[in-house]
């Protein structure tokens, strides 16, 4: 997965047709779980859609653009702009669910 920071993520999220953005922390552990899970279903779709990772204590300019309270927080973008979000560590078929309904 591809690290974002606040100088990246605009050019990143707006360059590929659908991105799925991972707004996590060192510190969550509910993160620390979600991560090999986030790992598990990039490479299903590896080549139709874009996985990143942006840690919200480092880049407090993104995190407070999209109004992150909670984390985890996964945002699905479209064409640069947010199509769907899911809070919390989650199941591999529920990302997978989000990703689908997306995909064209």
């Amino acid at each position: 997965m591809k690290v974002l920071t606040d100088a990246t993520f605009d050019k990143e999220v707006s360059e590929n047709k659908l991105v799925l953005v991972d707004f996590w922390a060192e510190w969550c552990a509910p993160c620390r779980m979600l991560a090999p899970v986030l790992e598990e279903v990039s490479g299903e779709y590896d080549s139709k859609v874009a996985f990143a990772k942006l840690d919200i204590s480092q880049n407090k300019g993104t995190a407070g653009k999209f109004k992150i309270t909670a984390i985890p927080t996964i945002i699905l973008f479209k064409g640069g702009k947010q199509v769907n979000s899911i809070i919390g560590a989650v199941s591999k078929e529920k990302i997978k669910g989000m990703i689908n309904e997306h995909l064209v």
